[in-house]
């Protein structure tokens, strides 16, 4: 029996509200931001935090994470527009993050905790990459149902006839996400059997990235940098980091590793329920996700008008155009 081919045909919009669009993939936000603050709330103990430390942890990691992901994308993948449309820059409701930096702001997150709070980096980044993976899984599922990011020509029986790209393709970003939630229970694992500070999160960054080198010689990247896609670059960067925390984990678990003893965090001196505005912010911040679209930057009502019917240009959605310079577009006047 022949299979027939999958066409994607998933609108990428959930629905919209008082003229602001939600996304399936801006529900992955929602999704893993919500997850990190339950499962931080869950072992805050273990850290040696109370509700209201969790809620601080919470937000800032989540801040890191956004501004990271912004930052990456407006300097990795469209300098080009940006650097003449700053005023853009906060727009996120118009897409434009970027994986790596989602994942750099998140250990600038954890690293101004750390700092702030006085607590291990370590042992941070060894519960916060658990959910992390999460995270990143059911993004990239979001990714699919957005259907721009495409892997390159194939005939196996699983691949996809995407909206934006000719032939069929392998639906990479599936490829990606399940290997992120596959991550899960490993990493949960590993923190649960291995309890030196470093062990989780250094696996974190070593698999996450040594895995997506391969898949992503399935992946038809639209940036090149080094000869190589943009993303394929720091996923080598990425791994041979992993590779070297890896090492040193190892060596602070055998006791050879030059201030390799780190104490364990103290516990709260008194139970503190989270302050009012954290409150607020979190229940603001998870519904807001749900306007970030995948992929770069972009004019939304042209990019998506023939799988949303009715969508119209507005404040929010400017008529715009983000095309790199000599790819035959009107680029928008530079701001003041």
């Amino acid at each position: 029996m022949v299979l027939a081919t999958y066409v994607h045909d998933i609108d990428p919009i959930i629905l919209s509200v008082a003229g602001v669009h939600l996304w399936w993939y801006g529900l992955g936000y929602t999704l893993g931001f919500w997850q990190l603050h339950r499962f931080v709330r869950r072992h805050r103990a273990s850290l040696g935090l109370d509700e209201r430390d969790a809620a601080a942890l919470s937000l800032i990691v989540i801040a890191g994470v956004l501004a990271g992901g912004r930052a990456f994308a407006m300097v990795f993948d469209q300098w080009h527009f940006y650097r003449n449309h700053v005023i853009f820059a906060p727009r996120l409701w118009l897409g434009g993050m970027a994986t790596h930096g989602l994942l750099a702001g998140a250990a600038a997150g954890v690293a101004i905790f750390s700092l702030a709070w006085r607590r291990s980096f370590l042992r941070l980044a060894d519960l916060l990459v658990i959910p992390g993976a999460f995270l990143m899984g059911v993004g990239r599922i979001g990714n699919f149902i957005d259907g721009i990011i495409v892997g390159g020509l194939t005939d196996v029986w699983w691949g996809v006839q995407f909206p934006y790209a000719e032939g069929v393709r392998h639906p990479v970003v599936l490829y990606d996400g399940l290997k992120n939630l596959l991550l899960v229970p490993y990493l949960a694992h590993v923190r649960a059997t291995n309890p030196t500070p470093g062990a989780t999160a250094a696996r974190f960054v070593f698999w996450y990235a040594f895995l997506r080198v391969f898949l992503d010689l399935f992946r038809d990247y639209p940036t090149h940098r080094l000869a190589l896609g943009t993303g394929q670059t720091f996923n080598i960067v990425m791994a041979i980091l992993g590779a070297v925390l890896l090492l040193r984990s190892r060596l602070r678990r055998l006791g050879r590793l030059k201030h390799a003893a780190i104490p364990a965090d103290a516990p709260p001196e008194a139970f503190r329920a989270p302050l009012w505005w954290q409150r607020a912010a979190l229940a603001a911040i998870l519904p807001c996700c749900l306007a970030i679209p995948s992929h770069w930057t972009q004019n939304v009502p042209r990019q998506y008008e023939a799988r949303h019917p009715g969508l119209r240009h507005s404040w929010l959605y400017p008529d715009i155009d983000t095309a790199p310079p000599g790819a035959g577009a009107t680029r928008l006047p530079a701001t003041r």
